[in-house]
Parts: C-alpha cells; structure tokens; sequence
C-alpha cells in the first residue's frame, strides 16, 4: 500500500514536470504553476532561443518568457495549451529537517527521473548570498535545474537550482510565490543598481548607480550611500530591499541609510513608481 501511494505521487509530480530546451538543446526542468499555462523554472537555463517545453507525454510546445530575475534565479515562462496539470504548492516554512523530499526533472535530457533524499536544513548558507535555501541530499544532475522538489504528499515546497558540497540546493516555494505575486500585481521600483553588503549583524545594500529620473533620484540618494533599512525594517537577506519596495504601503517607502564615511544615518521618504522593465 505504502508503494502504491508512493508511486502515485511520483506520477503526479511527472506529469507537473517538464523539460525546457533554450536554443535548440535541452537545458534543464520546470514546472507546470497554475491552470494557465505558466512554467517556473531556473533564469539560468534560459540560455538562447527559442525556448520550447516538453510535456510528459512528449508533446513539445514553444514558450514565451513572461518573467526573468537573474540574481533570483527564477523565470516565468507561458505556453499555450489547455487542460495542463498542475503543480501543488506546499510551504517550504514548514520543512523541518529530516523530512523526506522528492526531486523530479530531465538528468542529461532523461525525463521523468525520480530521485529522494531528506531534507538538511531549511535557510540562509554560510558562503552564499544571504538569501533561503532548502538542503537536501536528494541525487541532481546536469538537466535537473528548475524541476520540482516536492514532500512527501507531493506538494512542491522549492524549485532544484545547483549542488553544493555534495548537497541540493533549491529555492524554497515561499520565494516562488513572492515571484509569482508581484508578476500579478506589476513591478514596482527604487531605481538604484546596488550590491549587498554583509553588516555586523544585518544586510546593506551599497548603491552603484541611480537611474536618471527615477523615485531614488527624486529622493536624493547617491551612488556610495549605504541603505541600511527601509520603513522601519532591517534587511537580513539579499532579498529583502525588493521585498519591501514591492509591498510598499500606497507605493511610499521611508528609507534609511549612511553617506560616506559618517556613522549617522539618514532617512528619506520615497515614491516608488511601477515600471515594466526589473529594477531594485
């Protein structure tokens, strides 16, 4: 009995699965995300064109990339066709080490492989960008970027993106979501280029450039100012700057930072504009 209900959720999970060639070639996994025809997958498979998904059952359809984040390592794609399964979202908030997990994709182009594990740890890694992982020991390959990582009911609770230390790295669902929701709701942005920086015990973000014309323009900030927190908040992953920016309250955002070599901060507050083209 216990096989049989293993076998099913592997099926379902292979029918959810697809394998992504960018340029002609096939170059990793992803998964079918709702009823419409959306595909998450890694940004870094996405490399040439056209891009065209294959289905379980062979089918080859062309996709247009909808969304792609390259610092996320995540990308939206969108193929036309009805009556596609889909993916159930699990919440990777609630993975507790030990759990078994379950990885499907395309290792060198085999589709449908089926591999588990059990999940390490759920979290930032000390090495890398500050910024969630979820752990395991399950089996990846080259082609297995992008495909689902799912528990033992089947629900995907992160997206398999590189092996590190003999280790699976994937992106947990609860970042997918985030991704998913500001497609919905339009990207909102600051206009500033900026590289994290590790604080004694929190995240920066050191400004690089600012855009001619943007919200951070308008708000004074300088290329070499330091933003050390945002609406009250202090940044603890890499990711939380566009976090916030995206969940700006009436789109106005209080932001705090440091200019050059003083240890006072400064605080100024911003309009954040929606803006088709990805910016911070």
């Amino acid at each position: 009995m216990l096989g049989d209900a293993f076998g099913e959720v592997t099926e379902r999970l292979r029918r959810v699965t697809v394998q992504v060639f960018a340029g002609g070639a096939s170059r990793g996994s992803g998964v079918l995300w709702g009823a419409n025809g959306q595909v998450v997958t890694n940004a870094h498979v996405l490399h040439g064109s056209p891009i065209r998904v294959e289905l379980w059952d062979g089918r080859q359809l062309a996709a247009d990339v909808r969304k792609k984040d390259r610092r996320r390592d995540l990308a939206i794609l969108r193929v036309d066709a009805d009556g596609l399964s889909s993916a159930v979202p699990g919440d990777s908030g609630r993975l507790r080490p030990g759990e078994l997990v379950i990885a499907v994709g395309a290792p060198f182009g085999f589709t449908g492989a089926v591999s588990t594990g059990v999940v390490h740890s759920v979290g930032a890694l000390v090495g890398f960008e500050a910024r969630p992982w979820v752990v395991s020991d399950v089996r990846l390959a080259p082609g297995n970027s992008g495909g689902p990582l799912a528990n033992a009911r089947g629900e995907v609770i992160g997206i398999n993106t590189m092996i590190a230390g003999g280790l699976a790295l994937a992106i947990p669902s609860q970042s997918v979501a985030q991704f998913f929701d500001r497609e919905a709701s339009g990207q909102r942005y600051l206009g500033v280029t900026v590289r994290p920086i590790r604080l004694e015990r929190s995240m920066g973000f050191l400004v690089l450039e600012i855009a001619a014309g943007s919200p951070a323009e308008r708000g004074s900030l300088l290329p070499g100012d330091l933003i050390i927190g945002a609406t009250h908040r202090t940044f603890m992953s890499a990711d939380d700057l566009e976090d916030t920016i995206q969940s700006a309250s009436n789109g106005q955002l209080k932001i705090e930072f440091r200019r050059g070599t003083s240890s006072q901060s400064r605080t100024v507050v911003v309009q954040v504009a929606v803006e088709a083209v990805r910016a911070a």
